[in-house]
């Protein structure tokens, strides 16, 4: 059964390399790979080319969404292997995506998930971005609503049924597409699929993409049957209260009542003991220092996701045209 690797590619070739090499020694066999260089304007067609791969190349970067169905509607493969630009494969992920979906029917995608080690060294964000992936997928491992584009694999009849991508969407171009498989099908989370990730090192940049994904998803959430279930989440709740623990910081100062100083303190134990698993985690994993970073930076990442819902939300309550982003 031969396999279409999908790579969607826009300016990554200081890491297309690494990801083209791993899928080339892939264990599985018939593999072909079907790169989209989406208008990039570095070395990446340089660097395909040199490893023997032909990208389909478009005039201007048009975003992910797009760059991965033009990828499927040139792919011959029976089964489709999303995989972004900047993963390196681990040598069975392609065979293990196979054997899971061959195995259970009713499985509509198999998502894989992150080593804890980027593929490249790059700082403590980097790092911190990697390893809150890693747990958060192998917590969520089984039967799940996450869809995880940048490593899934499909066959090509539930990509006829599920797909396209949403092309007018960045950073959100998956939701609809996971809407639709969860309607109709088991998205199954997998560690036994894995890749190294080259995750972004810059803090800013991951807070814009936190602040852009949240705010952009509000209508594929309130607008369908998914809504109760996210805002119960334990994921909103950690929003939430670290939302709630800043907001408090200027209670005794505005009620002029000392005791009240206490509210904050408390609202942020509660914010941490949601997720004290993770944090026992990181700490057991990379001591002190780093997991003193990563909690100090997991809580400013909660803060955007807040940030991003609130407005997103107050977007939807207004803007008739926001609401219809995901009709």
């Amino acid at each position: 059964m031969l396999v279409s690797v999908i790579v969607p590619n826009y300016n990554y070739g200081h890491v297309l390399g690494q990801c083209l090499r791993a899928i080339q020694a892939q264990s599985y066999s018939p593999i072909e790979i079907v790169l989209v260089d989406d208008g990039s304007t570095d070395n990446s067609v340089e660097v395909a080319e040199s490893l023997g791969v032909t990208p389909i190349r478009t005039p201007a970067n048009r975003g992910c969404g797009a760059a991965r169905n033009l990828g499927a509607a040139n792919a011959t493969g029976e089964i489709l292997f999303f995989l972004d630009s900047d993963i390196a494969l681990d040598p069975g992920a392609v065979a293990a995506a196979v054997e899971l979906l061959q195995s259970e029917p009713n499985i509509g995608a198999v998502c894989g998930n992150y080593e804890p080690e980027p593929l490249n060294p790059g700082g403590l964000t980097k790092e911190y971005r990697n390893l809150f992936h890693h747990y958060y997928w192998r917590a969520a491992e089984g039967p799940t609503d996450i869809l995880v584009p940048a490593i899934t694999a499909m066959t090509r009849k539930v990509w006829d049924d599920v797909g396209p991508f949403s092309e007018h969407l960045m950073q959100t171009e998956a939701a609809v597409v996971a809407g639709r498989l969860i309607d109709r099908y088991e998205i199954r989370i997998t560690s036994a699929v894995r890749g190294h990730h080259d995750d972004d090192p810059n803090l800013w940049v991951v807070l814009r993409k936190v602040f852009t994904r949240t705010r952009m998803q509000v209508p594929f959430f309130l607008q369908r049957r998914y809504a109760a279930g996210v805002i119960g989440s334990s994921e909103s709740r950690v929003s939430a209260s670290a939302a709630l623990s800043l907001a408090t910081v200027l209670l005794p100062l505005v009620t002029g009542v000392p005791a009240l100083a206490a509210v904050p303190l408390l609202v942020l134990c509660g914010y941490l003991a949601t997720d004290r698993r993770m944090y026992r985690y990181v700490f057991g994993l990379r001591g002190i220092g780093f997991g003193v970073f990563f909690t100090a930076t997991h809580y400013l990442v909660n803060l955007t996701i807040a940030a991003g819902a609130a407005i997103g939300i107050a977007q939807w309550a207004v803007s008739p045209s926001f609401r219809r982003l995901y009709g």
